[in-house]
């Protein structure tokens, strides 16, 4: 898609430092950075004076070697961020001051990130011919962090050169020097790098969020003419490889928290090859790039709760300086507008702006655009994803108030995959009744063969029924089938065979699952299954973040229970057949730390159970609101 179309371009218009290519302005073009806002330009200060004389966190292998030994990977992980998000705070800060009282600090922390033997995380470590354990040195291999740490560098080098080379020569040319070493040579010369995608591997967000730490290391340090020339074409081949397998209706089968480093980074390669060609690249027309873009608000539920089918929290904080720059390039307002909403959120004129230092780079010469925008919720009435089988609908558009649902088919190899087809959210008023429980936090059992031994991923934690005992399995081969949607001003509905989810040893023929939301009224789940031999053991879970009233006489009442952050759940009415089914409450402790700041130290897992041992039989569920079932 880009790499023939664009390649003459690239050989004809790419722009290099020699011919006064500016992506941002540098420290010492006062103008522009004097022009930022006054509140703005003080809370960047103010966080560089926190960081100054401080320590850069050390690095032991011991520590390193937790992941293997413990399968914990935050101790150190927290530790290299802090070296990172310090020294991005120092680059900024002395940008915005020029006066250099931040220049030694600075020195220090590219020093010491310079001083490390590998600028990736212990996680990814695999990635080396040595395997596991410490990196090995002599085989730099390239992740995300690395990349990112590249980029960071490449941005210090850029802004600052020269206050830098006048403390010290060296330390621009060992900025260039580690840069050229871990991340430009070895992504030149070498494609077996599985994110990569050229060997039929399936890619995902590591390929454009890689693609724009290397492209922007490319631009900002390859002195090589011919080298910076067939590493931006190899970069857009890269890039062609993770636009092929992109779903056409540009859904992210990742989940929303992925998008930013998915579409989100897309854009990052995109803005970057604008910009260094004066516009001449340019694929903002083209329809798939429009339509990744849009869809992070066609899964924005209201506030800061997203649909979250697969690796997500319920609740996030989108990158606003990409939905701001993505939704201008396309013409898109509602990105704009909930951009804008975010940023006003994290009060940027008061706080200062987020993200890496590129993403904060963009967004602070950007914030005239931003002051000229009316933050808004989008609250799209109806989405439909054709190819990751995603649906959501509300009571009506541009209304927080009322009912609403997502629901999925899909299949159980998706990217950051939990096994949950025929899986659903129901909200009321915006807050949360029937929820995806989200992801917890990533230990090194997550990304294992025993990634599904994790409650989260398993789909007797989802909404969707077990059958004598068997939940659904991970593979492609693990569909949904027969999958239909259709939507006008009453009804929206999605249908879907999810028997092929499960394993044959269940005895399941078909169970077919329709979730409709009729308007202002109610959601209703029917489930249809058919088994090949009658059975008791069978039963519909669905989880829920609410207090919950003992059924009875086929009925369950869902109150408002507090959350964290100020936050509340819903108030609904769950209505099922007391002759069909029993109900049993099951609490279920939260102890993961990246679950209880969404959901607090406690769920409820509703298990409805059969009663009668038939081979077929037609189970039914209705949630409406509070107000409603007054009415």
């Amino acid at each position: 898609m880009i790499a023939e179309q664009c390649a003459s371009i690239i050989r004809n218009r790419l722009r290099t430092p020699d011919q006064s290519l500016q992506l941002y302005p540098t420290r010492e073009q006062r103008g522009a950075w004097e022009s930022i806002p006054h509140g703005v330009r003080q809370a960047h200060i103010r966080r560089a004076e926190k960081r100054q004389g401080g320590d850069w966190p050390p690095l032991p292998a011991t520590l390193f070697l937790e992941f293997v030994r413990q399968g914990n990977r935050k101790n150190y992980e927290q530790a290299r961020f802090a070296r990172r998000e310090a020294l991005c705070d120092l680059v900024l800060g002395e940008c915005i001051e020029a006066d250099g009282r931040f220049t030694d600090d600075i020195i220090n922390g590219v020093w010491a990130v310079c001083e490390e033997t590998y600028w990736g995380v212990p996680a990814h470590l695999g990635m080396q011919m040595a395997g596991q354990g410490l990196p090995d040195a002599a085989e730099p291999t390239v992740d995300l962090f690395a990349a990112e740490t590249g980029a960071l560098l490449a941005w210090t080098h850029y802004l600052l050169e020269q206050p830098l080379a006048d403390v010290s020569p060296v330390i621009p040319r060992r900025i260039e020097d580690e840069v050229n070493h871990r991340i430009l040579t070895p992504l030149l010369q070498r494609d077996d790098f599985r994110w990569m995608g050229f060997h039929g591997a399936r890619v995902n967000n590591w390929n454009p969020w890689i693609c724009s730490n290397w492209l922007t290391c490319v631009l900002l340090l390859e002195r090589d003419e011919t080298k910076r020339l067939n590493a931006v074409l190899k970069i857009l081949r890269v890039l062609d490889n993770f636009l092929e397998s992109y779903p056409t209706d540009g859904g992210c089968d990742e989940g929303p928290l992925y998008w930013g480093k998915a579409g989100g980074a897309l854009f990052d390669c995109l803005e970057l090859l604008y910009k260094s060609t004066d516009g001449h690249f340019n694929l903002y027309e083209h329809p798939l790039i429009q339509e990744i873009g849009r869809y992070l608000y066609r899964v924005h539920i209201a506030d800061h709760y997203f649909v979250n089918f697969a690796d997500a929290p319920a609740t996030l904080t989108p990158p606003p300086a990409v939905m701001l720059g993505y939704g201008k390039r396309i013409g898109d307002k509602p990105l704009i507008q909930l951009g804008a909403w975010f940023a006003h959120r994290q009060r940027w004129t008061e706080k200062g702006v987020a993200g890496n230092i590129g993403r904060q780079l963009y967004a602070l010469f950007h914030l005239s655009e931003l002051s000229q925008t009316k933050p808004r919720q989008p609250l799209v009435r109806d989405t439909w994803f054709p190819e990751i089988q995603v649906m959501a609908a509300r009571d009506r558009s541009g209304s927080k108030k009322g009912l609403y649902v997502a629901a999925k088919g899909g299949h159980n190899a998706e990217s950051h995959n939990h096994n949950d087809v025929g899986n659903f959210v129901f909200f009321v008023d915006s807050k949360p009744v029937i929820v995806d429980a989200g992801v917890g936090t990533y230990s090194r059992e997550t990304f294992s063969n025993q990634r599904y031994d994790i409650w989260t991923m398993q789909s007797a934690y989802h909404n969707v029924p077990a059958v004598n005992g068997m939940q659904q399995q991970a593979g492609d081969a693990f569909a949904a089938s027969h999958v239909t949607y259709d939507a006008d001003a009453h009804c929206a509905a999605l249908s879907m065979d999810m028997s092929g989810a499960y394993p044959e040893k269940s005895g399941l023929k078909r169970w077919n699952r329709t979730v409709s939301i009729y308007r202002e009224k109610a959601l209703e789940i029917r489930d249809d299954y058919e088994l090949d031999h009658p059975s008791e053991d069978v039963c519909v879970v669905l989880l829920t973040p609410c207090h919950v009233t003992a059924p009875s006489s086929g009925e369950v009442q869902l109150h408002e229970r507090r959350l964290p952050e100020n936050r509340r759940s819903g108030t609904a009415f769950l209505w099922y057949d007391a002759e069909r089914l029993s109900c049993n409450l099951e609490p279920l402790q939260i102890e993961d730390e990246a679950l209880t700041r969404v959901w607090g130290s406690e769920m409820k897992r509703m298990v409805f159970a059969v009663r009668n041992a038939e081979k077929a039989q037609l189970l039914k569920f209705q949630l409406r609101s509070a107000l409603a079932n007054q009415g």
